[in-house]
């Protein structure tokens, strides 16, 4: 089992643990007698796990959290957060379809959550807008994906759970890995990550850079990015060390997201697209520049202070239609030409102190912090009148070449203002008496959010804010058996901030949320084996959802109450030396109980299916003609899922996606090819078509099938 923590493991455990399995899973555990054995840290020593905001074990925590790795991320050739999660359990990715791929769309537990975090700071979101950073995979150690409500630690947060991507660090042991790709579409991408210690210096260093280019999976587009990400370690003393890290990503262009109505998709190959080829463009660019202070006060006591200030920009032309703009009998489809620049600017800060005290012969782990986040941006939307050509395009027989640029007029602008600030103040208790961990937290937050709006329109005009305070907690135990088993229980809060009004002009809410949860987590004695089951039970208060009938989706609804409830099953079986499986399923009933105006009471959102499965296996290859290689491959169930909000337009096809992997280490091969590996990936291997909805207006095709061979080289 391979295991992804800051602890040390000597060479010989890690490479037999790393043999047994690529998949790391939720609450992975570790004995006592392998923490004090020596090798090359991984993670740095500023790094906190997501669960707890410290370093103590995700499985002494009775809240599941799934952690995903950076070697299982490159067998799998994932280029994004949203590629990353397609087999995290509980979670549905690719919401707007995987042929768009300048978000990172998904919920958890049937919530959505577009509030990202990136080595423990939040990734600022132009709150409305499109900008927020997109980390690429290339940059990151690994992915850990927290359950049920975090707001005891981070804030502002949706009840399902919150993704944290963890940044690679420098390391002291020098190393330099180069990577070449090529695949479908024209994929071109070089790659490569070096790190060491700079002479015999305190200073230790890791530069991360990629280049890639490809053409999207929609006809007409391209996706291109540049990723630099340079960090620099200084040891100042034994107890204290400074991390200083930047990251600059310029994405030119990133494809297109234009939905096409339900009849033309059933109509159409995964590459066809409703967007013009002289119009529809993604560019954005984002730098952000941080540091982290982690200082031993003494045995039992640290401080850490992790800061980052973020700049980012972004660029978008594209095209638009409304639920009326489409005639199902002619496929005429009615287009609507618009543009939006947007930047942002902000600045987080993280201060956090950890320590260890016995008290009446109990050991506490503490953890007291303070968090502040401001973020300033603007952004500018346009309309315009094409030429006439333009309005003639068939969704059936589409034509992307009827806009000319050239003869655009304005017919509709709008400007926003926008600032957001939050200040945090957390604490959390872990209690350890012999085989029994509780765990205990609280949070306040001070919120406040503007939104100064100006259009041509006066319904649009004015200022939407919102100023709330709210405490948030959660409780939680966890009993350790003799035989491997833990059985948990918790029970946690939520808090997200709402600003401007609903449709009848009433102020936003701020949306509060609860869960209980009750499972059991199991590990075998010889590591080989181990299994969560849990069953949750989240409700959410005030949700704000889109108003169905409203044909721009810009009005607002308070709903009364959604309940989510369901269960998940996630488990990993070292079955050889050579054979490992991982497996994990979700069932999900998630239903809006209550409802202002009673519309949409009994309904289900969409993006939730009642069942998910998903199953990945390695074999790995020891000795013979084929000493060296991997065999990997994975298939993934999503069930069901409704059209649109109101429940009155169908269901969205159930799919099951097969992806494989096959690695070799060319070393095997001669001695010459030492430290070479190639990777072949292959992506929906059977091709299989499907596609997600936010109505029948408004569809996007999943991923159709991709071949990429990689080939690293390190030394």
């Amino acid at each position: 089992m391979k295991i992804n923590t800051r602890f040390k493991y000597s060479s010989l455990a890690l490479a037999l643990l790393s043999a047994l399995s690529t998949q790391v899973q939720a609450e992975e555990a570790y004995s006592s007698a392998e923490k004090n054995i020596d090798t090359v840290t991984i993670l740095g020593k500023a790094y906190r796990n997501t669960a707890t905001k410290s370093a103590l074990e995700p499985e002494e925590t009775p809240q599941g959290i799934t952690v995903i790795d950076s070697e299982q991320l490159e067998q799998r050739g994932v280029k994004s957060l949203n590629q990353a999660l397609r087999y995290a359990p509980g979670v549905v990715t690719e919401q707007k379809g995987a042929s768009v791929t300048m978000y990172d769309t998904f919920s958890i537990r049937g919530f959505s959550n577009n509030q990202s975090y990136y080595d423990g700071l939040i990734l600022p979101f132009l709150t409305g807008w499109n900008l927020q950073p997109q980390i690429d995979p290339i940059a990151l150690q690994q992915v850990e994906i927290f359950k049920g409500p975090t707001s005891v630690l981070y804030g502002a947060m949706p009840p399902g759970g919150m993704v944290n991507m963890i940044a690679k660090s420098p390391q002291e042991e020098g190393s330099t890995r180069v990577g070449l790709a090529a695949g479908t579409n024209n994929l071109t991408e070089v790659s490569i990550d070096t790190s060491g210690q700079i002479g015999s210096s305190d200073f230790s260093y890791r530069i991360v850079a990629l280049a890639r280019k490809k053409d999207s999976q929609v006809d007409h587009a391209e996706e291109e990015r540049y990723v630099i990400a340079p960090s620099l370690d200084w040891q100042v003393s034994d107890k204290t060390l400074i991390n200083f890290n930047l990251y600059y990503q310029n994405d030119p262009s990133m494809g297109t997201n234009s939905a096409m109505p339900l009849e033309a998709i059933k109509f159409h190959e995964p590459s066809v697209s409703m967007g013009d080829k002289n119009w529809s463009t993604f560019d954005r660019e984002v730098i952000m520049l941080g540091y982290k202070v982690n200082h031993e006060i003494n045995n039992n006591w640290t401080f850490l202070q992790n800061a980052r200030y973020a700049d980012a920009s972004l660029t978008q032309k594209n095209t638009y239609h409304r639920a009326t703009n489409f005639d199902s009998t002619t496929g005429q489809l009615i287009r609507n030409v618009y543009s939006t620049e947007e930047d942002s600017q902000s600045f987080t800060i993280d201060n956090q102190i950890t320590g260890a005290v016995m008290l009446s012969g109990l050991e506490h782990n503490l953890l007291f912090g303070v968090d502040y986040m401001k973020l300033s941006g603007d952004s500018l939307y346009k309309e315009y009148t094409a030429n006439a050509a333009f309005y003639g395009f068939d969704a059936y027989n589409p034509n992307n070449d009827l806009l000319d640029p050239s003869q655009l007029q304005e017919n509709y602008k709008e400007t926003h203002d926008i600032t957001t600030q939050q200040l945090g103040f957390y604490f959390q208790d872990q209690v350890r008496y012999d085989s029994l961990i509780l765990l205990a937290g609280g949070r306040y937050d001070l919120f406040e959010a503007s939104d100064d709006k100006s259009s041509v329109l006066p319904a649009y005009d004015g200022k939407d804010e919102a100023d709330h305070d709210q405490f948030s907690y959660r409780v939680g135990a966890l009993y350790e058996l003799d035989n491997g088993f833990s059985p948990f229980v918790s029970y946690a809060t939520s808090f997200e901030p709402a600003a401007g009004t609903d449709i009848n002009g009433n102020a936003l809410k701020p949306q509060l949320g609860e869960q209980v949860e009750v499972g059991v987590k199991y590990l075998s004695q010889d590591m080989s084996q181990e299994l969560t089951a849990s069953y949750f039970h989240i409700t959410k208060t005030d949700a704000i959802a889109a108003d169905p009938s409203d044909p721009s989706y810009r009005a607002k609804i308070q709903l009364g109450e959604v309940r989510s409830q369901g269960m998940e099953l996630e488990g990993r079986w070292s079955v050889t030396e050579s054979w490992d499986m991982n497996a994990s399923y979700t069932y999900l009933d998630m239903e809006i109980t209550e409802d202002s105006n009673q519309s949409l009471v009994g309904t289900t959102p969409i993006y939730v299916p009642e069942h998910a499965a998903n199953l990945w296996s390695n074999y790995f290859v020891y000795g013979g003609v084929l000493d060296g290689a991997r065999v990997s491959a994975g298939a993934r169930y999503i069930g069901e899922m409704q059209m649109d909000a109101a429940n009155t337009q169908g269901k969205v096809p159930s799919y099951t996606v097969v992806d494989a992997s096959i690695g070799y280490d060319l070393g095997s091969a001669s001695d010459s090819l030492s430290g070479a590996t190639a990777n072949l990936v292959v992506t929906n291997l059977f091709n299989e078509e499907y596609y997600t909805c936010y109505d029948q207006s408004n569809c996007w095709f999943g991923a159709e099938q991709s071949v990429e061979l990689n080939v690293n080289y390190e030394f």
